[in-house]
């Protein structure tokens, strides 16, 4: 029986494939990924081309099976295949006169180079470069005497994994690590980057060097710099003014000193031992974020002219992912100073423990439309709320905000059920709000005159409350249902009651507690009601904190809110 795909897995695998092919177009000859399997994940537009096959044709095959052929076009046993072999070991190597396999029968005779490949989540894959004696790839300019080690073909290589490392963050420190890892020991012995702050102070944020098969950090070189003066020729200067890329060694800052960079410079090349040095400017399309420099001590041969257009290239990559990363933090400053203002804190309810948390969805920009509510209401009865405005961005936050606001009038304001409130709110939803749909619970607690305690709400759309007993017996409450609101529903909204024992627990929540790619909600309602029962027995406070830590699916790329209230023990075990 064929077991069809996850769909998740599909659509990751989609993703890995388009952003992949998006890095391999800045290669300019034929260029494939492979992953562990040797399937191929991702190709460009050069080796459909030359192997007259389209993507649809070769992603998911496997590549040795389709390509590779031997000189009379037989099939060759995967023991006699030297890129097979080379794929196994797991290192870079090159080579040629091996023959590729086209639809029609014809054969392509290909030199090569293959490399690993990070594929960040999905693990570590292959590279394949590849080109025709009739078909030469592009080639730099001739390069002087004791240039660059590398072929084309590595230079083409290290671009490409350039692009996807970088672009495959948003965190500016991450993106910085990968940056040193991409060029030590590949390029340079040492490399130190000198970050231009939104303050427009210089910080030499990274100074590292290799140390046999890693790299060490050099904290004491690291840390405030002086201002790039306006005017300096000398070679960070300029590339901190984004003027040009520069080549420098001891001798280039022997001179008397110009500015206070060129003291650090200075001591930079005494301390490391450089002997030569590129340096090039980080940039972004909107402004000079800062500094390459990469250095040579132990390697013997210096930088040459003819290195720096691949360290530019290098290093404009870095700049439009630092400034991606840059971005994304921003927003996210902004996203936390608003969910901070918009949550609320807990009221001090006679007689019950509150309390509740938010958590921001892992990849988006650390708010979104989850929201969580509890005050006090005009009768002294205590009002608890939870919902979803559909979206994961600032739009959706202020949304929240409008819908939550709305509810906190209408609850003092009017003496109704439940049910009433929301069918208020849900008219003014559609009618004076940009939002389009959303989930709520709304819901009163107030003391009975026998002395327990009564929930009445309503529900629009929401996962259920759940109810734990002191005993551990756990159930979820699941009348009072009706459908979310902002589609134009017109039918009465039902209203539910229950009596809470005492000692019980209430917890309220959204669904990026209980959903998970690839299984049902079934399953996470489960898990949710397995875990608050095991754990009922603890202070509110770390209940809710471990129900968290238990229950939120590691794969969660959803925001999620948690409310929960428990009511006084009875009085013997108090």
């Amino acid at each position: 029986m064929v077991v069809p795909e996850n769909p998740e897995t599909t659509r990751r695998r989609s993703a890995l494939s388009d952003g992949l092919g998006r890095a391999l177009e800045a290669i300019g000859t034929g260029a494939y990924v492979v992953d562990e399997e040797g399937c191929i994940v991702a190709v460009n537009s050069h080796a459909e081309r030359l192997l007259a096959r389209s993507a649809d044709q070769l992603l998911d095959r496997d590549a040795h099976d389709l390509l590779h052929r031997g000189p009379h076009g037989q099939s060759m046993p995967r023991t006699q295949c030297s890129m097979r072999r080379a794929f196994h070991a797991g290192h870079a190597a090159q080579g040629e006169g091996e023959h590729f396999a086209r639809p029609d029968g014809s054969l392509l005779r290909v030199s090569w180079l293959i490399s690993p490949y990070d594929l960040g989540d999905d693990g570590t894959g292959t590279l394949v470069v590849f080109h025709t004696a009739r078909q030469e790839p592009v080639t730099a300019p001739p390069p002087e005497p004791a240039a660059a080690s590398l072929t084309e073909l590595e230079r083409l290589t290290l671009l490409a994994e350039t692009t996807t490392r970088l672009s495959s963050t948003l965190d500016a420190d991450e993106t910085l690590q990968r940056l040193v890892r991409l060029v030590v020991p590949r390029l340079a012995d040492w490399a130190v980057v000198d970050l231009i702050t939104e303050r427009d102070e210089v910080w030499r944020a990274v100074v590292v060097h290799a140390d046999g098969d890693g790299l060490v950090r050099r904290d004491d070189l690291q840390g405030p710099m002086p201002p790039v003066p306006e005017t300096s020729p000398m070679p960070l200067s300029r590339a901190l003014r984004g003027v040009a890329s520069t080549l420098a060694g001891p001798q280039t800052y022997r001179r008397t000193p110009d500015s206070g960079i060129a003291v650090e410079q200075r001591h930079l090349f005494e301390a490391t031992g450089m002997h030569s040095a590129a340096i090039a400017p980080i940039r972004s399309t909107r402004a000079v974020l800062g500094a390459l420099t990469l250095g040579r001590a132990e390697n013997p041969v210096p930088f040459t002219a003819a290195e720096l257009p691949l360290i530019e290239d290098i290093a404009r990559r870095a700049g439009l992912a630092l400034d991606n990363a840059r971005l994304y933090q921003r927003q996210r400053k902004v996203a936390e100073t608003m969910q901070n203002h918009l949550l609320p804190q807990m009221p001090g309810a006679p007689d019950l423990q509150l309390t509740a948390r938010y958590l921001p969805a892992p990849d988006a920009s650390q708010v979104g439309g989850d929201w969580y509510d509890a005050f006090l209401l005009s009768d002294g009865s205590t009002a608890l709320a939870i919902g979803d405005v559909v979206g994961h961005d600032l739009e959706a936050a202020a949304g929240m905000a409008q819908v939550r606001n709305m509810l906190r009038a209408y609850a003092w304001s009017q003496q109704e059920p439940p049910s009433r409130i929301v069918e208020r709110l849900d008219q003014a939803v559609q009618h004076i709000t940009d939002v389009t749909m959303a989930t709520m619970i709304f819901g009163r607690i107030e003391a009975s005159e026998a002395g327990d305690w009564r929930l009445s709400w309503t529900n629009a759309g929401h996962p259920p409350p759940l109810l734990i007993t002191r005993e551990g017996l756990a159930q979820y409450l699941t009348d009072g249902h009706g459908i979310l609101l902002g589609v134009g529903a017109t039918a009465p909204r039902p209203d539910a009651m229950a009596v809470l024992p005492p000692g019980s627990t209430l917890v309220l929540y959204t669904d990026g507690l209980i959903e998970a790619p690839g299984h049902t909600l079934d399953t996470g309602l489960n898990r949710l009601r397995r875990h608050a029962a095991a754990l009922v027995h603890r202070p509110l406070t770390a209940f809710t904190d471990q129900l968290l830590h238990r229950v939120r699916p590691t794969t969660n790329d959803d925001d999620v809110a948690l409310l929960a209230l428990r009511t006084p023990a009875p009085e013997h075990s108090r």
